[in-house]
């Protein structure tokens, strides 16, 4: 019987647009969300994050409308962030299918929204997205709002916030390595990890199976999430949904017996 660390697959969203960013910049337009929703279906997957990157910056509300699309084609768990700023809003998300609300901006901003939402759902229930980036002589800032707003805090002190409010997961967002598929920031992962009692899934930067493999062992993560290796194929980035098959993960020593 195989040990299955989770492996998730992220699509970022604009409005109902599929994208890619680098570095949380310039998105590439990939297609249709709910046709890679389906495409996942097929392949398996255990868990899927959906997340509207533009929501909070814009000033947006989730659309319920298109999250309720969304879910309708998922056959496996869902979990979403993106412009959520009160418990009414968390509460519809879950009603309208997804297992698992995400909170950044919105976290960072009203630390009662963790609790309340904690107390309603369950802290099971709830993750916080501690997006940062590593700055000048290797010191690491939190972003806001789409890593668009510093807030002074480090990933370790935002990571033990959100568990001392409630949060039950965090989902760690290295902005510098967003899309550039070379590794995880194994450093940040293992220090958040290490400091707080809450499963850490790492974001950010996976260009092979490798990646996951380090992410897990060396970075100490609960789990791993990732977009680029699951919508791009080749040096030249065509763009494919795609996930790795099982194989592949048992001969990285992934999966195992």
């Amino acid at each position: 019987m195989f040990q299955r660390p989770r492996i998730i697959p992220c699509l970022s969203i604009i409005d109902t647009d599929l994208v890619k960013t680098t570095q949380f910049r310039e998105p590439r337009y990939l297609g249709d969300p709910v046709n890679a929703v389906k495409i996942f279906n097929d392949k398996g997957v255990d868990e899927l994050c959906v997340l509207d990157i533009r929501a909070s910056v814009n000033h947006e509300k989730p659309r319920m409308d298109y999250l309720k699309d969304i879910a309708s084609e998922a056959f496996m768990p869902l979990s979403y962030g993106g412009g959520i700023t009160t418990l009414d809003e968390i509460k519809e998300i879950f009603h309208i299918g997804y297992e698992k609300v995400i909170l950044n901006t919105s976290a960072f901003q009203n630390n009662g929204l963790i609790e309340k939402a904690a107390q309603a759902a369950g802290s099971q229930s709830i993750v916080v997205s501690i997006d940062y980036k590593t700055e000048m002589f290797g010191k690491r800032n939190c972003y806001i709002s789409s890593g668009t707003r510093k807030v002074k805090l480090t990933p370790v002190q935002a990571a033990k916030t959100a568990e001392n409010l409630g949060a039950g997961e965090l989902l760690l967002n290295a902005i510098s390595r967003d899309g550039m598929m070379d590794g995880y920031d194994l450093h940040t992962i293992r220090e958040v990890a290490d400091a707080v009692s809450i499963p850490v899934i790492a974001s950010c930067g996976a260009g092979k199976t490798g990646d996951i493999k380090a992410a897990l062992e060396e970075g100490h993560a609960h789990a791993v999430a990732a977009g680029s290796l699951f919508v791009y194929y080749g040096e030249e980035k065509a763009v494919l949904i795609n996930f790795p098959e099982e194989k592949e993960f048992v001969g990285e020593g992934i999966f195992r017996y």
